[in-house]
């Protein structure tokens, strides 16, 4: 029997299968699959993404937002966190928190051979951009919230 709002069942859920990163970024994180779980509910100040991660794959870039605080909590398998700090290992039922303008870099990588799933949770903010410190990347939004990524010089991908 189908959930009504506000529950929702995941799996309803239709999955995105791309990436805003420009090449040679995008080839890094693909194929992923990522769940907006709190559009359909209708949710506007937090978003929240169910994420799988396939073996040899990277959430992103290892990057620092400037006004959102960010979230992750391992659902299934298992990822590799890499921050400022190095590596370490996070298990299903483990989280790692990012307050917004930290300058910590955090990146997931899954050097597993089964996919990993995880929940990503972070305020919805207008002003938000991103910083990739060990990449050429710079990442900020456009008046209509569409993603804008740049050089470090200022050029744009």
């Amino acid at each position: 029997m189908p959930l009504k709002p506000p529950a929702l069942d995941p799996a309803d859920v239709v999955p995105r299968n791309s990436s805003g990163y420009p090449e040679p970024y995008r080839s890094r994180v693909l194929p992923r699959e990522k769940r907006a779980l709190g559009d359909p509910l209708g949710l506007t100040r937090i978003g929240v993404n169910l994420t799988t991660l396939l073996p040899g794959k990277e959430s992103s870039m290892r990057h620092h937002h400037t006004h959102e605080d960010e979230l992750v909590f391992v659902v299934e398998g298992e990822v590799v966190l890499r921050t400022d700090e190095g590596e370490q290992v996070l298990g299903a039922g483990m989280c790692a928190g990012f307050p917004a303008g930290s300058g910590n870099g955090h990146q997931l990588v899954n050097r597993g051979h089964r996919p990993a799933r995880y929940l990503e949770i972070s305020n919805r903010d207008p002003r938000d951009g991103a910083t990739y410190p060990d990449d050429d990347l710079v990442y900020t939004k456009a008046p209509d919230g569409s993603p804008i990524f740049s050089r470090k010089d200022g050029s744009r991908y």
